[in-house]
């Protein structure tokens, strides 16, 4: 049996390697990665359709609509359904904020629809809420 020593430099490069390793694995248990769910609904947080949420109709979206979105939506909800509480909305027409959380810049984004991995937007979802009017 052959007893081999490992050189200084395969000894750090092993190292470096795994304090990298361990590094990033710590990045990704650090919640910054989440699921967001997304809703049409009116000022006070109630399912409507999604239509009135499509600024790429030909007469546009309807105003005193928003997307509300938190972590804890879920796909599901029904039109009327009170969304709970926690969540936080922008316009729907706000191209800015559709495009930080990767959804379409204009036109409808379906009620329920979930991202994944949207990167520490929502957060706990402890109702920080967005009242620009326009995109």
């Amino acid at each position: 049996m052959m007893n081999r020593r490992m050189s200084s430099r395969s000894v750090s490069l092993t190292s470096t390697f795994l304090l990298l390793a361990a590094g990033g694995s710590a990045a990704c248990d650090s919640n910054r990665y989440h699921d967001e769910g997304f809703y049409c609904a009116d000022a006070n947080g109630v399912i409507v359709d999604e239509s009135h949420c499509d600024d790429s109709r030909y007469y546009g979206g309807t105003p005193g609509y928003y997307i509300w979105h938190s972590p804890s939506y879920r796909a599901g909800y029904p039109i009327g359904y009170r969304l709970p509480t926690g969540g936080s909305r922008f316009a729907y027409n706000d191209k800015a904020s559709r495009a930080s959380f990767g959804l379409p810049s204009t036109g409808k984004i379906g009620n329920g629809t979930v991202k994944t991995s949207v990167v520490g937007k929502g957060g706990s979802g402890t109702g920080s809420t967005s009242h620009k009017s326009g995109g």
